[in-house]
């Protein structure tokens, strides 16, 4: 089939999935044709909405060859991949294979058909345990699990590629992605959940009796675990600035998203409470291995290369866009 010429299109992998969908939407909102691949493991193909939708898996090579002979891919976004931090633990093989391993294939049809420019959805998971804080581009890379490592992984292959090949990357590491799109399109949905702020939202619905808390002994204000929460709206446009200075010959970059600020497990339970006008009743149960007491961004280069800040990232906006969302499904 000959190739499709209109506007400019970009490779979503993962396109169907919770910030993927959002980052498409913002694509679409700003003259480009996102193409979607999702094998719909974990993402819905209703949030494939603003451009072509193809089933499949990253690691099949005929369906990557059909996509890159339809269509002149101008860039790639990167979201494909498995995220649970206690899952990669109990099978790292699922993550190796399917994160880095599917990745190679994706990176070797991208330098076949000479795709420049590679935005790749990494993770704070790539930092480990905080040695300083706010968390910056240049704290060490210490990941305590194979969800973490595989990220990791990518970035350094990212790097090599970029020094051999005719390919620039950016890598951005996310902190705590949440809320919802604030036009109440798509949001998030995650099977199982493990998100603080949707299974909050849960039990104030009722659709769950009580919320764990893990752990209340941090060296923290409140005792709870507090962590850096952006908007996915604001790392939806992020990825867009990012693609734009890729696609106007920036060189390769590693930028953290973050707001800078942080909020405690308890602090969130409250606002939710507050906006939801519904009691959230939770447990305090034992702390789970690895979780710091505080993970907030440092994003100071974000703001200077990217011309970047977020806008729709304190926490009533989050919260209040995920549950006018969350109540619609």
């Amino acid at each position: 089939m000959a190739k499709q010429e209109s506007q400019t299109k970009i490779l979503v992998t993962g396109g169907a999935g919770y910030i993927g969908s959002h980052c498409c939407k913002q694509l679409h909102s700003r003259g480009y044709l996102p193409v979607t691949i999702d094998n719909l493991v974990y993402g819905h193909a209703k949030n494939v909405r603003w451009g072509p939708f193809y089933d499949g898996d990253i690691g099949d090579d005929l369906l990557l060859e059909r996509v890159f002979a339809e269509h002149d891919i101008r860039a790639v976004m990167h979201f494909a991949a498995y995220a649970y931090v206690g899952e990669s633990v109990k099978d790292p093989r699922k993550y190796y294979t399917n994160n880095l391993g599917n990745t190679i294939a994706l990176l070797e049809k991208v330098l076949q058909h000479a795709v420049p420019s590679f935005i790749f959805s990494s993770t704070c998971a790539t930092y480990g345990l905080p040695q300083a804080l706010p968390i910056d581009e240049e704290h060490p890379r210490a990941p305590i699990n194979p969800y973490g490592r595989s990220k990791h992984m990518i970035e350094q292959i990212l790097s090599d590629y970029s020094k051999a090949y005719d390919l620039r990357f950016t890598c951005l590491r996310y902190f705590n992605a949440a809320g919802a799109d604030p036009d109440g399109e798509i949001g998030e949905d995650h099977t199982p959940e493990t998100h603080l702020i949707p299974l909050i939202l849960d039990v104030a619905r009722g659709r769950r009796k009580k919320l764990e808390v893990f752990g209340s002994d941090y060296d923290t204000d409140d005792g709870s675990c507090v962590r850096d929460y952006i908007h996915v709206t604001d790392l939806a446009a992020a990825h867009v600035i990012a693609l734009e200075k890729l696609l106007q010959g920036a060189p390769s970059d590693v930028i953290n998203l973050g707001t800078g600020d942080g909020y405690s497990v308890l602090q969130v339970i409250e606002q939710a409470a507050a906006i939801t006008a519904s009691p959230v009743p939770f447990k305090i149960v034992e702390r789970r291995p690895g979780d710091p007491a505080v993970l907030i961004a440092s994003n100071t280069k974000a703001r200077k290369q990217l011309g970047w800040k977020p806008e729709h990232s304190d926490l009533k906006t989050i919260i209040q866009t995920a549950w006018n969302w969350h109540r619609r499904i």
